[in-house]
């Protein structure tokens, strides 16, 4: 990991120091963790005590947060996205470099200019491995397999037959990619499996956690768009159609042949029917179940998934059952006893 000066982050990072610009800093923590040596940072003055009483060699602000004395600060316009760039400086290279001799890639394979190759990875025949990108320890890249340039293939990943990669994908460890889809039809006595000949697309930019399978298609493709990206344990079925800069979050489940709008997020154990249409910037809460088409810009929560707001008024009248109930055993108490008087009365001889 590499030291810094607060002159040479200021300058990197684009902000006005105020602070002994020799200070070096040797790494980032949180605000309330950093202490001697570190950066941290401040996303607006709502946490200005914290920032008083914070032991912090540099903290990054807002350009409009209050003078703080003895403190160092880096100003910027945009906190967050400031740190996550001192971030990105202060991360440990986790570089592979060369080819590693235990690796066994077809005579047919070809591998770009400065590509790093692990231990045990298999490039199988056909494959290409475009310039810059890093296949880590145990992966499979199987026939006819594309991956783009600036790529980060974690270690034990398996990239089936014909899948396209793009550029500048991360892909965590464990992920598989271009699996069969799920595909059976009965035949009079047993399951008989149905060919999947398709492939998967994985365009630009986009991050897969780790462990997360996504089917080739039966026929055609399974498309996943640009800048998306997934948690863990994700599971996309064939033939779905995954829009640019979605979000699936860890245990999503995803029928084949849906599609997913650009920008849809779906929390946490969603899951989502076949054959369904989710509009642009959709929203599912977790463990949500979607069963129909939404329409864009929806918010939907619950299974079967309904509106939000629909959906907490429902929760919020659930919780008040037990009440409801006791209220109404107490009304049948009191009919009751109503009933039994006015048949006493009944009952009773006139004078």
């Amino acid at each position: 990991m590499t030291d810094y000066t607060l002159g040479e982050l200021a300058q990197k990072l684009g902000a006005t120091l105020e602070g002994d610009a020799a200070t070096v800093i040797v790494g980032v923590a949180a605000l309330e963790a950093a202490g001697e040596g570190m950066l941290t940072y401040a996303e607006s003055d709502k946490y200005r005590e914290q920032v008083e009483s914070s032991g912090a060699a540099a903290i990054i602000v807002g350009a409009d947060f209050p003078a703080t004395a003895g403190k160092s600060l880096l100003r910027v316009e945009r906190p967050k996205p400031a740190f996550v760039a001192a971030m990105e400086l202060f991360r440990p290279a986790r570089a592979v470099i060369g080819i590693h001799p235990t690796a066994v890639i077809a005579d047919d394979a070809q591998i770009g200019e400065g590509v790093g190759i692990g231990p045990l990875v298999v490039v199988d025949s056909g494959a290409a491995i475009g310039a810059g990108s890093r296949i880590r320890a145990g992966a499979y890249i199987g026939p006819n397999v594309s991956v783009g340039e600036a790529c980060d293939i974690g270690p034990n990943v398996s990239l089936m037959d014909d899948t396209r990669v793009g550029d500048r994908c991360i892909l965590h460890p464990g992920v598989v990619i271009g699996a069969d889809g799920y595909g059976y039809y009965w035949d009079s006595d047993h399951h008989h499996k149905i060919p999947q000949l398709g492939n998967v697309v994985v365009e630009d930019d986009v991050e897969i956690g780790a462990n997360t399978c996504i089917d080739r298609a039966t026929l055609g493709e399974t498309r996943i768009g640009r800048g998306s990206k997934f948690d863990n344990l994700v599971q996309v079925g064939h033939n779905n159609q995954i829009g640019e800069h979605v979000i699936l979050v860890s245990q999503v489940g995803i029928a084949g042949s849906s599609k997913l709008g650009k920008g849809v997020v779906a929390a946490g154990q969603v899951g989502i029917a076949d054959h369904v249409t989710i509009g642009d910037g959709v929203q599912i809460g977790g463990q949500g179940g979607v069963n129909t088409d939404i329409e864009p810009g929806e918010k939907v929560w619950g299974s079967p998934a309904k509106p939000m707001a629909r959906e907490m008024r429902e929760i919020a009248a659930v919780g008040k059952l037990p009440e409801l109930l006791r209220s109404f055993r107490q009304q049948q108490r009191d009919l009751d006893a109503l009933r039994d008087r006015i048949a006493a009365l009944e009952d009773k001889p006139a004078k």
